[in-house]
């Protein structure tokens, strides 16, 4: 049996953080990462069954051309995607009541959506990048046991073409599942190489009022390739769903809309259209 200080209960039975309950949630998920997108999502549902909402994790499940899916919002980074994943997991793995693992395990589908900047010159703004593979540079997935799912080949080029500093951490590659892979590529989208970073500002290479421990690390990772694998994108959530969801028997694909492009400096003309599109394409992609 788990102890209650491991798998914390809310009175109503729900599981702590997101305050849910596994009637509640589909075995189709879409994860977004701002609250406020959440709807940006369901409006386009045929109904809303099930609406709730705890810190900045707002769950809503309802019915999309006669599939039933959840949307929910992750908050900002690794360490929130830990909690997300977890108690989802418990959710249709545990028996909540006895508190013990159940004989039968469920998988499920996590798409995330979100957006993020391109590093790349030919991946162009209002593009959509699907990520083949998640760089954590974060440290988040090392506290589990990762060895057997992770790309130790392209980590090490990675370490020694950015000469990265040990110090912080050795980097993790997880790719994603071939399975939505498949399922949801066509000739409009980007293969991607998507880095995972811990922070907004310092571990993504910005500088305000504090200097950084590398200033040449983005520059770095813009050059990087490991027999054609070139970074595509950075932002702070997929290597982690990809490294939980490996673990826990999940399928989990990361989508995101590209609205800025560091390369040539540009940056979409409408990002809000951008979003859209991604979100009408990767609903009906995950409905077929």
């Amino acid at each position: 049996m788990i102890q209650s200080s491991e798998l914390i209960l809310n009175p109503d039975g729900s599981v702590y953080h997101l305050n849910l309950k596994p009637e509640q949630i589909a075995h189709k998920i879409i994860f977004v990462g701002d609250q406020n997108r959440v709807e940006k999502i369901t409006k386009w549902f045929d109904s809303i069954e099930f609406s709730q909402q705890k810190r900045e994790f707002k769950t809503q499940t309802g019915y999309y051309k006669g599939t039933r899916l959840t949307v929910i919002s992750t908050g900002i980074g690794p360490d929130n995607i830990d909690i997300v994943m977890n108690e989802l997991d418990a959710l249709v793995n545990i028996d909540l009541n006895s508190k013990t693992i159940k004989n039968k395990l469920t998988s499920l589908q996590i798409v995330r959506i979100g957006t993020s900047g391109s590093l790349q010159a030919e991946i162009p703004c209002d593009s959509i990048v699907m990520s083949q593979y998640g760089l954590g540079l974060d440290n988040m997935l090392r506290s589990y046991l990762i060895d057997s799912i992770s790309e130790k080949d392209i980590e090490d080029a990675f370490i020694n073409q950015t000469n990265w500093d040990l110090r912080k951490g050795r980097p993790y590659v997880i790719s994603g599942s071939k399975t939505l892979e498949k399922k949801f590529d066509s000739d409009t989208i980007f293969k991607g190489f998507t880095g995972t970073a811990g922070g907004f500002y310092g571990p993504q290479g910005r500088v305000l009022r504090l200097g950084i421990q590398d200033p040449e690390l983005n520059s770095k990772m813009d050059q990087f390739n490991y027999n054609g694998i070139k970074m595509t994108n950075l932002e702070m959530e997929t290597s982690a769903i990809y490294g939980l969801g490996k673990l826990m028997g999940h399928e989990c694909l990361s989508l995101n809309a590209i609205i800025a492009n560091r390369a040539t400096g540009t940056f979409s003309e409408d990002p809000y259209k951008a979003v859209d599109e991604l979100i009408e394409y990767a609903l009906n992609k995950l409905v077929e």
